[in-house]
C-alpha cells in the first residue's frame, strides 16, 4: 500500500513505464559501452539503441569494450541478434559471478527462449574469443585507463557498479542498484521482486547512496527517466534525485 501511494504521489500509475537506458564512455582513447538495452526481447519499444548510437556520432564497429552491469534481458539483449555480435570489436566484459550463474544450464533451462537467446548472444562473443568476464573486487577491476568495475552484488549474484573518472571527477554507472525513483529514493530499503537477493540488494544501494550524496559525483541509472543522470541530496532518512540539466549542446 506505501508503494502505491508512493506512485500516486508522483503521478504515476500501474502497471509502471519505465526508461531502459544505457551509456557510451569516450575516455579519449577508448570507447565503453554500458549495457545495451533489450534489443527485441522486450517488444517494440524497445531495442532503439543501434539507431541512438548512430544517431549520436557513432558505429557499432568503434566500439572497444561492452561491460555488463548484470545479465537481464534488457541490460545484455542488445549484445547481438540472432547469434551475431552487433559490435564486432568489442570485448563483452561481465562479473564471473553473473556468467557462471545465468549461463549454468540449469538457469538456462529455468529461464526457457529468453535465457537461451542470452547464451547466445554471450556465445557469439565467446566463439570469437572476445568474451572475458572479470573476478570482481572490492578495489575495483580495471576495464580500460579511467572505467573501473566494482561489486554491488544482490540485484543478481555478480551486479557490478561502473566508474568512469577523468580530470578528478567520476560518474558512476548503476545499473539496476535501483528501479523505481518515486520510491527507492524516499525509502532506499524498498526492494523488488526482481532481486535475486533482497536482503543484500537494500544495503548495496543504502551504501551506494550515501556515499553519492557524500561526494557529490553524478550517478547513471538504467530505470530512472532519461536520461538517467543526476546526483543525490541526502533527505531525512531518503534522497532526493537532481537529474541533470539535458540539453542539445556538446
Amino acid at each position: 500500500p506505501n508503494t502505491v501511494k508512493a506512485l500516486q504521489h508522483a503521478y504515476l500509475g500501474l502497471p509502471l513505464e519505465t526508461s531502459v537506458n544505457a551509456y557510451l564512455i569516450n575516455t579519449g582513447t577508448k570507447l565503453v559501452l554500458v549495457d545495451t538495452g533489450a534489443n527485441g526481447l522486450f517488444g517494440p519499444t524497445l531495442g532503439r539503441l543501434m539507431g541512438n548510437l548512430k544517431a549520436a556520432g557513432y558505429s557499432p564497429e568503434q566500439v572497444d569494450e561492452i561491460v555488463i552491469t548484470h545479465m537481464h534481458g534488457d541490460h545484455i539483449g542488445g549484445t547481438a541478434l540472432e547469434g551475431k555480435a552487433s559490435f564486432p570489436n568489442a570485448t563483452l566484459r561481465i562479473d564471473k559471478r553473473d556468467s557462471d550463474f545465468w549461463l549454468s544450464p540449469e538457469q538456462i533451462a529455468k529461464g526457457g527462449a529468453g535465457a537461451q537467446a542470452i547464451a547466445a548472444n554471450v556465445k557469439a562473443y565467446a566463439d570469437a574469443g572476445r568474451f572475458k568476464p572479470f573476478e570482481g573486487s572490492k578495489d575495483g577491476v580495471e576495464i580500460v585507463p579511467g572505467v573501473k568495475a566494482f561489486p554491488a552484488y544482490g540485484h543478481t549474484p555478480g551486479h557490478s557498479n561502473y566508474v568512469a573518472e577523468s580530470q578528478g571527477k567520476k560518474m558512476m554507472f548503476w545499473g539496476d542498484l535501483m528501479h523505481v525513483a518515486a520510491v527507492q529514493f524516499p525509502k532506499p530499503s524498498v526492494t523488488i521482486q526482481f532481486d535475486s537477493d533482497p536482503k543484500a540488494a537494500a544495503p548495496t544501494r543504502e551504501k551506494a547512496y550515501a556515499a553519492a550524496a557524500k561526494d557529490g559525483y553524478y550517478v547513471a541509472v538504467t530505470h530512472v527517466a532519461f536520461p538517467g543522470i543526476g546526483k543525490l541530496r541526502v533527505d531525512g532518512k531518503g534522497y532526493d534525485w537532481l537529474p541533470v540539466n539535458y540539453s542539445a549542446n556538446r
